[in-house]
């Protein structure tokens, strides 16, 4: 495995930053009373694509030599790492190929679009993606950006710890979400250099828990099609997140449905900002175990804005 280092992620960030926004920490009297401790929150949702993966996209992207970007970029993705690889692709000039499930939301398939990106369908289902993704790229050339095992797109994500960090004079926690682990893994990156005794702790949904069996097991369980609201965490750990849950990691959680919509629901309400299902997963952790968050300094990350307006989860039912 090519691990990423710390000095990696500094080079990101120096490479990034004339294309990605410092996004804002946001507090809330509120949000913090109710959970019982010092809530940070890192809004992500407020890049330009609307979520983190444009860290970890933007440094693979303009980490390609000339003659591997002009053949471009390729992915699979359910959303998010596809619109992030598209707009990083776009304002290098050069191509990027997506496979996207067909279920995925339409506002995700919308910003692909909107930033060059060229999209293929597939089923809903891991196995189906690779299979789909194999024939695109054999057909194009393009540079495989994975959406999370790729070591310039951890390095990438471990950019927003780094920030986070300076913006609040450090914390005791940091809760992120987790699917295939990319943001997680940027931040135990991060925070086991930087702030070794931040403890980072992962968020996932109950109906797709296959990283929360993964950690109890100690070896990685992947489930082929989980379903959830929380359509940002559909995928798998692989060899090099696992390294980093695996090492640094110190609790998951997960959270059933409802209650991910229930801590969605607040934050549009109490913090005033759009996010994603997948965004309010570790909110509905925090709430559900108050004893494991009580009176520290906790940072979250809300790690997209990219919703369907018109199939919001509390209106559907």
């Amino acid at each position: 495995m090519d691990i990423p280092s710390y000095d990696d992620m500094l080079a990101a960030h120096v490479r990034i930053a004339p294309y990605i926004r410092r996004t804002p920490v946001r507090t809330s009297d509120y949000l913090s009373e109710l959970a019982g401790c010092q809530l940070f929150f890192k809004c992500e949702n407020f890049q330009e694509p609307g979520a983190f993966k444009v860290r970890g996209a933007t440094n693979a992207v303009f980490g390609l030599d000339e003659a591997q970007a002009a053949k471009g970029v390729a992915t699979h993705s359910s959303g998010n790492h596809a619109s992030c690889l598209s707009y990083a692709a776009m304002l290098r000039g050069i191509p990027c190929n997506v496979v996207m499930p067909r279920t995925a939301p339409q506002a995700k398939k919308d910003t692909v679009r909107r930033y060059g990106g060229m999209i293929t369908e597939c089923e809903p289902s891991t196995t189906s993606r690779e299979a789909t993704f194999a024939k695109v790229q054999e057909a194009t050339g393009g540079d495989f950006v994975h959406p999370y095992n790729d070591p310039r797109v951890i390095a990438g994500q471990g950019t927003c710890s780094k920030e986070f960090m300076e913006q609040t004079d450090g914390l005791d926690m940091v809760v992120a979400p987790i699917g295939g682990g990319g943001m997680i893994s940027g931040t135990c990156l991060t925070l086991s250099t930087l702030a070794p005794e931040t403890q980072v702790i992962a968020a996932e949904p109950e109906q797709a828990d296959d990283a929360y069996r993964s950690f109890k097991a100690g070896h990685i369980i992947a489930d082929d099609a989980p379903k959830t609201i929380a359509d940002g965490l559909l995928v798998p750990l692989k060899d090099l997140t696992w390294h980093f849950v695996s090492n640094h990691v110190s609790e998951i959680y997960t959270a059933s449905e409802q209650e991910i919509i229930d801590a969605m629901k607040l934050v549009w309400k109490h913090l005033r900002v759009v996010m994603e299902p997948s965004s309010a997963v570790p909110l509905a952790t925090i709430l559900k175990h108050p004893e494991a968050f009580k009176g520290k300094r906790v940072g979250v990350i809300i790690t997209g804005g990219n919703v369907d307006l018109d199939k919001l989860p509390w209106i559907l039912g």
